[in-house]
């Protein structure tokens, strides 16, 4: 595809701004690693779809933990 616009355009949009933390002394490495690699919105998506994956993984488990002498043919 052709670009549409100059090499130095700029985006259209105002972009927001960010949010810096300060890092507090006092916080510890698990909950800066859960504020950072968890929670984050831009990494959210991802850690819902790991979830999502991890979920079907171990319902389908004990889907035929449970029903498993159900799906065997007679």
């Amino acid at each position: 595809m052709t670009r549409r616009s100059a090499p130095s355009a700029q985006p259209a949009y105002i972009p927001h701004p960010q949010q810096r933390r300060l890092n507090d002394p006092n916080e510890s490495s698990f909950s800066r690693f859960i504020r950072t690699e968890v929670l984050a919105p831009e990494k959210l998506p991802g850690n819902i779809s790991l979830l999502t994956g991890i979920g079907m993984f171990i319902g389908g488990i004990v889907a035929v933990r449970t029903w498993g002498e159900m799906m065997i043919p007679a």
